[in-house]
């Protein structure tokens, strides 16, 4: 399978151009209008508003099975550090995870789909909005994703740092982490700071709590159970001389199994409302909505596999590797509908810098890979009549 030099020159300019006018979640307009603009320029059937800039071009072919591919669109609020020609124009905001890069590669897999024809049955090419901590993917679930566009599996890809270019990891179960936020309010009663014996300390409680949630994963849980659990903020006080009413702890919760993420959320409910009673201060704890852990169902996981050994030969394809205890809301979508989901090594020669890095950029050798990959993958689940 050649790709042109046409679609291939089209995909590079897409890409820098998306890097270089990032959009945040929910504000993909730019974006999803150009994106809907071509599927209907290559004879898609192109649905908008799911999720607000959600965008959805379908492919028919015959008849035969229904699958989706999915990329993310949104960029991150990070100040870009990088002088690449096409950095970010827009302050403050760049495409820090390489979405530009996943949605260059799935427009282009859908115009050279379109092209080439050599499938029978449906396939649903899916541009999410806001998959950086707002929860797309569940939005457009909610909003009747799989109700209008039923499918028999979906997919996703995400580049993957730390990875040779060119190679592909997919697990038959977990890939990536749940992912739960929380408040916790401790509530005491002010005073001053000379008389602490007058009032009842929070601050003393949030240091005490910090390091007892700690033990969570060291002593309650089984040294085979995976789970992070960090606090990463801590509000409260306005004065230097004056114990505080209340503080504010903020923080997150990560686990690679549904059970354990359900006995680590009752353990932190455990503590907060337990642990400040003998100093005389109170505890709530609000947890905020997460993703489930994002694990692979074993046919499309395996499909993949099987994709990548005839794409990307036996030693580029890596089986059952360590998950990552990062979290991503395509998880959303598997809970309602089979899938898998993977990564594509993104480190050529010098390697690239982490995801989540003012100085990231997309590794653009990758789009030929991602591509052919999409490419291959329609042609095997959906073979030919």
């Amino acid at each position: 399978m050649t790709l042109s030099p046409a679609l291939l020159e089209d995909a590079l300019h897409w890409r820098r151009e998306f890097h270089r006018h990032p959009e945040l979640g929910y504000q993909e307009q730019q974006t999803s209008q150009f994106i809907a603009e071509e599927l209907a320029r290559a004879g898609l059937q192109v649905f908008r508003g799911l999720a607000g800039t959600g965008v959805i071009g379908t492919l028919e072919n015959g008849s035969g099975p229904v699958i989706g591919l999915r990329a993310d669109m949104d960029a991150l609020p990070i100040t870009e550090k990088g002088d690449a020609e096409w950095r970010s124009s827009t302050p403050g905001v760049m495409h820090a995870c390489g979405h530009d890069g996943h949605s260059a590669i799935l427009l282009a897999a859908a115009r050279q789909l379109a092209a080439t024809r050599q499938f029978s049955g449906t396939v649903h090419f899916i541009f999410q909005p806001a998959e950086e901590n707002l929860g797309g993917a569940r939005k457009m679930v909610e909003e009747g994703l799989f109700q209008r566009f039923p499918m028999d599996a979906i997919y996703a890809m995400h580049n993957w740092p730390g990875l040779p270019l060119g190679s592909l990891a997919v697990n038959p179960g977990a890939m990536m982490a749940s992912l739960d936020s929380f408040e916790i309010t401790l509530h005491g009663k002010s005073c001053h700071a000379a008389m602490p014996e007058s009032g009842a300390d929070p601050m003393v409680v949030a240091a005490e709590l910090i390091l007892a949630l700690q033990t969570i994963p060291s002593r309650r849980l089984s040294p085979l159970a995976s789970a992070v659990v960090s606090v990463t903020q801590i509000h409260g006080g306005e004065a230097i001389n004056v114990i505080p009413e209340q503080i504010m702890l903020r923080g997150t919760v990560r686990c690679l199994q549904t059970s354990v993420r359900e006995k680590v959320r009752g353990l932190i409910d455990e503590f907060v409302t337990t642990l400040p009673r003998p100093f005389g201060v109170s505890g709530e704890i609000n947890w905020l909505p997460g993703y489930p852990v994002t694990a692979n169902h074993a046919a499309p996981a395996e499909q993949v596999r099987d994709v990548a050994l005839a794409t990307l030969g036996a030693e580029q394809v890596h089986w059952q590797v360590n998950p990552s205890m990062a979290s991503e809301d395509f998880a959303c979508m598997m809970e309602a509908c089979p899938g898998a989901y993977f990564w594509l090594g993104a480190d050529g020669e010098t390697p690239s810098a982490p995801l989540h890095n003012a100085r990231y950029d997309f590794n653009d050798a990758l789009l030929p890979i991602g591509i052919r990959f999409w490419q291959n993958l329609v042609e095997q689940a959906l073979p030919a009549a």
